[in-house]
């Protein structure tokens, strides 16, 4: 950790509240400016510490800190865990009774709360704007910042409202926070919300624990399957999928196979969703599988991986996805299987989107990038970091394509062959057809639908046999990709671009990738799980402090790492204190948490010997 610049009000309140003695990163700086009266516009990595950015300079400034979050379903956890550091929190949403909502209307006009968590629709309520102006207000924080951006992954048009706060109250210092903007993106919030004179701050947006894992399509199940089973067998995770569908198939085919899964799509009662969200939050080991409707601030600490079933439309929604994966910061996986069916796909829903042609120039651009990704020979992580505009010093070493580099090839006379029928289709015929004909043509067979088009009599007809249909796909994927080729219409027809003239006319080199023979596995040493890197001795202590927490989060009804999160009971385990003022020297044993739980926890290090 970095050593700490804050105020010194605002390090008594981390050490002494939090458990924690030293700031880390940017957070000093970002609470010195909002504890001082100044704005702030915060960009860190998830689990990078965002939440403590507002939450101390709350607990240091007069009055209540009000945050604005889009999570309903999430603020019941969020203020379960202040409430286990002995902050006063509530919130003010649609899910509370009239009789509770008065409570909290109460204690918030009386100055008996610290935070106070608000759903951006409710600040459009005259009634709740009212009510704020009776209270003295510490700040406000703008949860989820990038929800403001309309072109950006996650847009939420009450958010647009939220300038009201600056005009409202002029002299409240704001802080708006985001996991994922880019340059422009920072632009637009910081316009958007009124906050342009304020002080910017960009941590590092790289995860290190995370290992970046992108493999060909190929009965994408079954891979599914091997990927929990030989790496992640018992532990928290979400599977992301496009379509309602593909997330019901896939999470019974899990269960089918001894996997607890549960789904989560938007198609779900509202009831059912809730239910699902807190089983996943409190339990162990479960697999969420959902739509991207699931997953924005999610707090759990302990999810192993996260797995991408269908291609994410941007490098944005890709890296606020994969980053609810180790926040702990232990070893954690991000997966994505991706194929020719996704390019198409993803091509397809752009063709047909609402919006004017600027809104489908912009939703090519964020696929572009995102298909970049997939195709790159290079690191996966510098370039997910350079699209963010952060450089990376090298290989990472620890992605797909830095422990097992993929070939790259000169598929220049490949990409001619697949243009050229394309070409000859659609000039000499008259015709357009998807990617199953043309490789079909490619390969010289003999099908029904070849006879009856008259396809054999085709110049092109059989010049593709150095190639098998696996790899033309592939061909014709990166073409895709690198907007050789696009697709038109319902049925996905391929359609030549201005592009693809240049390469027919052999002005342009078409590079492209082999995929290595083997997939690749988790890095040796790099096995995530809580207990990676305890000593051997140390495993079953930390074993038994983890059945005692669920205990205790069982009894209380709240998730398991509101009592303690993995990390604390990895410094437990590691430091086996023998008195309260050792155990107080523990990373995240604050005052309250040390007065509730400490006894217990050394009855349990006492018992392991």
């Amino acid at each position: 950790m970095a050593t700490a610049t804050a105020t010194d009000p605002a390090l008594d309140v981390l050490r002494r509240v939090f458990g924690y003695d030293a700031f880390r990163g940017e957070q000093a700086a970002v609470i010195d400016t909002v504890v001082n009266g100044g704005d702030a516009l915060v960009l860190m990595p998830t689990g990078g510490g965002k939440s403590l950015c507002y939450q101390i300079p709350a607990l240091v400034r007069p009055g209540t800190g009000v945050v604005v979050s889009p999570l309903i379903a999430l603020m019941q956890d969020q203020v379960d865990a202040l409430a286990a550091l002995g902050v006063r929190a509530a919130f003010l949403n649609s899910t509370l009774s009239s009789e509770d909502r008065r409570a909290v209307e109460r204690a918030l006009v009386a100055g008996e709360l610290d935070l106070l968590y608000v759903a951006p629709e409710g600040l459009r309520s005259r009634a709740t704007l009212d009510l704020l102006d009776r209270t003295p207000i510490a700040l406000f924080a703008i949860d989820e910042a990038h929800c403001v951006s309309q072109w950006g992954h996650d847009f939420r048009p009450d958010y647009l409202e939220l300038s009201v706060l600056h005009q409202r109250w002029p002299s409240v210092p704001r802080i708006a926070l985001t996991a994922t903007a880019t340059a422009a993106t920072r632009a637009e919030i910081a316009q958007r919300l009124d906050l342009e004179g304020a002080r910017h701050f960009v941590s590092s947006f790289d995860r290190p624990n995370i290992t970046y894992r992108i493999v060909p399509k190929d009965r994408p199940d079954k891979q599914l399957l091997d990927l929990l089973r030989t790496e992640h067998a018992g532990e928290a995770g979400i599977v992301y999928c496009l379509s309602r569908a593909s997330v019901e198939r896939t999470a019974a085919t899990l269960v089918e196979n001894g996997i607890q899964a549960l789904p989560y799509h938007a198609g779900l009662p509202a009831s059912v969703r809730a239910a699902n969200q807190s089983r996943f939050l409190r339990e162990d080991g479960l697999v969420m599988v959902a739509t991207i409707a699931f997953g924005m601030g999610i707090d759990k600490p302990d999810v192993r991986f996260v797995a991408h079933l269908d291609l994410p439309k941007s490098v944005e929604g890709y890296y606020q996805e994969t980053g609810r994966a180790g926040r702990d910061g232990l070893p954690s996986t991000a997966w994505l299987a991706y194929g020719l069916a996704d390019v198409v796909q993803q091509r397809k829903l752009i063709e047909t989107s609402d919006g004017d042609a600027a809104h489908r120039r912009n939703l090519g651009r964020h696929l572009d990038a995102m298909l970049a990704l997939c195709e790159t020979v290079e690191c996966r992580r510098a370039q997910l970091l350079a699209y963010f505009g952060q450089e990376h010093p090298g290989a990472c070493g620890t992605c797909d394509t830095c422990l097992a580099p993929p070939e790259a090839w000169d598929g220049t006379v490949a990409a001619q062959k697949v243009l050229s029928t394309v070409f000859r289709l659609d000039r000499e015929r008259g015709q357009r057809f998807g990617v199953g004909q043309v490789v079909d043509i490619l390969l010289g067979r003999d099908t029904e639908k070849v006879r009856r088009f008259r396809h054999q009599e085709l110049s092109v007809f059989g010049v593709g046999d150095d190639l098998s249909e696996n790899e033309w796909r592939a061909v014709v994927r990166q073409l895709l990709a690198q907007g050789l080729l696009t697709v038109e219409g319902a049925h996905g027809t391929l359609v030549l671009t201005a592009a693809s003239g240049e390469v027919l006319a052999r002005r342009r080199e078409v590079r492209m990738r082999h995929e290595p023979a083997r997939p690749v596995r988790a890095a040796k040493g790099r096995k995530a799980s809580a207990a990676a890197e305890l000593a051997e001795a140390d495993v079953p202590l930390f074993e038994a402090l983890r059945a005692w927490r669920a205990g205790e989060a069982k009894t209380q009804g709240v998730p398991a790492y509101i009592v303690f999160g993995d990390a604390t009971l990895r410094g437990i385990a590691t430091a086996r204190p023998g008195s309260l003022e050792r155990l107080a020297l523990v990373s995240g044993v604050g005052e309250n948490k040390l007065a509730r739980y400490g006894d217990a926890v050394l009855a349990v290090v006492a018992e392991a010997g």
